[in-house]
Formats: C-alpha cells, structure tokens, sequence
C-alpha cells in the first residue's frame, strides 16, 4: 500500500506542477527577470500572486477534471487506486453534462436572438424599407439568423426562397421562433398582408414562451438543488465517519465488504441522481 500511495503523491504533484508551469512558464519568468534593466520588479503580495495562479488555473481547467482531480487526492487519502479510476470514468460523464449545459445556454441566447430580430425586422418594415432590405439590416444588427445567416441574406438579395431559407435556419436548437417568421414571410409575400402586425404578435408569442419557460426553471430550481443535496450526503457521512476517527476509507477501498458497499451505493447513487434529473428534465419539455 506504501508503494501505491507514494506513486499516487508523485502523479498528484506531476499534474500540479504541469498546470501551474504551463507552457508560457518560461517566458513569464524570462519577463520578469529581464524587467525593469535586470532587476525583478515588484508585484503583488504572494498570497495575491497564489489567488492569482488559482484562478488561472480554474480558467484553464475544464469542469470533467475536476473528477480526476478528486480522485487523486482521494486515492492519496485512502492509499488506493480505486478512486482515480472512479475519477477517469466520471470524466466523461462530467464532459456530456457541460456540453448538453453549453447546448442549452447557447439555444436560450439564440432564442433571445430571434426575438430580437422579429422586433428589428418590424421596425424595418415600419419605416418604410422593402422586405430584402429590412431582413439585411435587421440580421446584421440582431444575429438571429445564426450560423444559416448568409443563405438567408442570399435568398432574401438575390430574389430566392427566402422563407424556405428560414425554415432551414430554425433547426438550429433555440431557432424554432424562425418558423413562425417564414409563415409570416409567406403570408406576406403571397397574399399581401403586412408583415410588421404578424411579427408584433409572433414576439409576443416568443416572448410569452420565454417568460414561461423562465418561471418554470425557476419553479423547478428547488427540486434540482434538493436532488443534488441529496447526492452529497454520502459525501457528508464519510467526512463525519472520518472526523469521529472510524477512517471510511479504509474500510471501503481495503475491504470486500467495503468495496462491495461501494460499488452498488455508488450506482444507486448515479441512478437515483439520473432519475431525479430525468424528471426535472421532463416537466421542462413538457
């Protein structure tokens, strides 16, 4: 056990070395010595200087390390391996949730996007402009379109399918609100009507939708942090087992028994978690 806890110590201080050094390491220290004709300049006190690094080094870090990072330090706690294998495999589970959080946010700003250019678009056709004209300088001011906006804006100069463009533009996740604008588009090209009163109502229907959508997360905001309590409080026992001297961690990474607990609490904790999150996530859609 001696040998694995001393190997784990030398790969926690290599990765604590490596993410304080980086690769501009050396050129900072180069910049600072050569500063000022060859003297060191003074800087900050050193616990500014340490507060600094920290947080540089939460910038650089990805939240799914932070997995390994605990398992680490675990695994040098309780002189196991057993944690940083833990650690790897919630890796990539941790990666699948930021990315599915980043995809969220990012259809909630495009949402608010498309909101924003049915309101410019209709001030544009208020005051006079031609459609092709007011949906080039409303896109150009809002962004709404996204990453489709440069085939709308052709369709929309060079006289094509501009409301088939749109309806191609709203698969992206947030964008739906462009379907209601090619309707509005179609209407207003074939039939004559005018597009800046259905652009009104169709803001205010995606705003109300917004709104709504805003309440709810709210409202559901409870549930998800009583969820993840809940799933802390394993964590809360072994720091309570430890503090009345019972040492948990030997017990659980140096034990059939222990090992045995360990591996079916931790799957029911994951399962319970996914099903509490599941739920949240299905009232949300509904």
């Amino acid at each position: 056990m001696g040998e694995v806890s001393g190997g784990a110590v030398v790969v926690c201080v290599g990765v604590l070395v490596w993410l304080m050094g980086g690769r501009q390491s050396g050129a900072r220290r180069a910049e600072l010595l050569f500063a000022g004709g060859g003297g060191v300049g003074v800087g900050p006190p050193s616990w500014e200087r340490a507060f600094g690094e920290l947080r540089r080094i939460r910038g650089r870090l990805r939240v799914e390390w932070w997995a390994l990072g605990v398992g680490l330090v675990v695994a040098v706690l309780g002189a196991s391996v057993v944690p940083v294998v833990a650690g790897a495999v919630g890796v990539p589970l941790l990666r699948r949730v930021r990315v599915a959080g980043e995809a969220r946010r990012a259809g909630e700003l495009r949402g608010d996007a498309v909101i924003a250019l049915c309101s410019t678009l209709a001030g544009e056709v208020r005051a006079g402009r031609q459609l092709g004209e007011a949906l080039l300088r409303a896109a150009q001011d809002s962004g709404g379109l996204g990453e489709a906006q440069a085939g709308v804006l052709a369709a929309a100069r060079f006289g094509g399918d501009v409301p088939g463009a749109l309806t191609s533009a709203a698969r992206q996740p947030g964008a739906e609100g462009l379907l209601g604008l090619a309707a509005c588009w179609r209407v207003a090209v074939d039939q004559g009507a005018g597009l800046a009163a259905g652009l009104d109502r169709l803001e205010g229907a995606l705003r109300a939708d917004r709104d709504q959508r805003a309440d709810l997360r709210a409202q559901l905001a409870g549930a998800r942090a009583t969820a993840l309590m809940l799933a802390g409080l394993p964590v809360l026992g072994l720091l309570v087992g430890a503090a009345m001297g019972a040492d948990p961690l030997r017990v659980l990474l140096h034990s059939g028994a222990g090992l045995g607990c360990l591996v079916v609490g931790g799957l029911l904790e994951g399962l319970g978690l996914w099903w509490a999150m599941r739920i949240v996530r299905g009232v949300e859609v509904a």
